[in-house]
């Protein structure tokens, strides 16, 4: 028995002193990897630039310098090490926090290459956007927003944060809806809104698809369930494959009060999806492009980021979505996207950059980014 309890307390002084030894080890590497995070990026830019993106916009070959001395920096770079977490700090910073809708991503790439003078990869990974719904969320809190630039490394959760101190100050994206309004009231936050360019909300089809025109009330007809076969609109004896576009979405907004305007929807395709550690969930089924199928979303969207040769852009009304109806606002369902801030900040960063899109050089740099200026 003596013996046992001997034994016994070694183990347990041997566990004891293991737990300290990975305790020692794991603070050694964290002023380790602090030192090494300051050596190799000096330039909080670098920082910033390693959050994770999930896509990329190139460069156009033509692309230009148009800013020139910013007024809209990042300011000088602090650090610090608190909890087992190292941060840079940015308490001088005059860039503003962005967020809004994933179309507005390459807008947003766009002026970080401009104003912060970061490469093509870092305005990439800098130019991360939660969506419509969640960005006003965002705007309606006073949470502060960090930039996580790393994640789980050998194991280890090793969290490398850039904290800004202030929550997000202008949203870029389709106008709030009604969800959207009734979180501000109830945060008590009245939204200022101003048109920065131009777009076009669009039905897609197959390009195989013998119809080239829908009237509004033909769409509503086909999105409310009403109308089922392409036959019942000029087209051939198909079933109508209608897709929509999750809820809170920018295009899903969109549809609800462009085009639908209080009349309801049908019930949206379904997909099984599995997500996080393999649960099963129900989500709105992506477009999939075919002669019977339809579908919507912005015409920069469809354009830049989604172009496919077998997809065409339905006229409406008889009114092709080009550069020169939407301006004109010929095409019925001409838009615009919006700059948000909340009343009472046109003085502040969100505010002031503001003003600067809808300056002239803020302007050749949305058009810059391909998408349609307001002049």
């Amino acid at each position: 028995m003596k013996q046992f309890i001997i034994v016994l307390t070694a183990l347990i002084t041997a566990f004891i002193m293991l737990i300290g030894l990975v305790f020692f080890v794991g603070s050694f590497y964290q002023d380790w990897k602090f030192r090494k995070l300051r050596e190799k990026y000096s330039d909080p830019g670098d920082i910033l630039a390693k959050n994770p993106w999930w896509g990329k916009y190139p460069k156009p070959e033509d692309w230009r310098q148009i800013v020139r001395d910013s007024q809209f920096t990042l300011g000088e770079p602090q650090w610090e090490k608190k909890d087992n977490f190292t941060y840079l700090l940015l308490p001088d910073m005059t860039y503003p926090n962005l967020d809004g809708s994933t179309v507005m991503v390459p807008m947003a790439v766009e002026f970080a290459r401009q104003h912060l003078g970061m490469t093509a990869e870092q305005a990439h990974r800098f130019s991360v956007f939660s969506t419509t719904h969640r960005a006003y969320e965002y705007l309606c809190s006073n949470g502060h927003r960090s930039y996580r630039l790393e994640g789980y490394f050998k194991g280890s959760k090793i969290t490398d944060n850039v904290r800004t101190g202030r929550p997000t100050e202008l949203v870029l994206g389709t106008a709030p809806g009604d969800e959207e309004f009734k979180i501000a009231d109830e945060k008590g936050v009245t939204f200022v809104q101003k048109p920065v360019c131009r777009d076009a909300f669009v039905f897609i089809t197959g390009k195989d698809n013998p119809v080239e025109s829908l009237t509004l009330e033909q769409v509503r007809g086909i999105f409310s369930g009403e109308i089922t076969n392409w036959s019942e609109v000029g087209g051939p004896d198909a079933a109508i494959s209608a897709y929509q576009r999750e809820s809170g979405s920018g295009s899903q907004t969109g549809m609800e009060q462009l085009v639908m305007q209080g009349m309801p929807m049908a019930d949206p395709k379904m997909v099984k999806v599995v997500v996080g550690m393999g649960w099963l969930v129900e989500a709105v089924a992506e477009y999939q492009n075919s002669a019977a199928s339809i579908g919507y979303s912005y015409r920069y969207y469809i354009d830049n980021q989604y172009s496919h040769e077998n997809i065409k852009q339905l006229k409406i009304e008889g009114v092709a979505p080009t550069d020169e109806n939407i301006i004109s606002e010929a095409y019925p369902l001409s838009v615009n996207y919006y700059g948000v801030i909340r009343q009472g900040e046109e003085e502040g960063p969100g505010g002031l950059f503001l003003d600067w899109i809808l300056s002239e050089e803020g302007q050749a740099c949305v058009a810059q980014a391909g998408y349609i200026p307001l002049n």
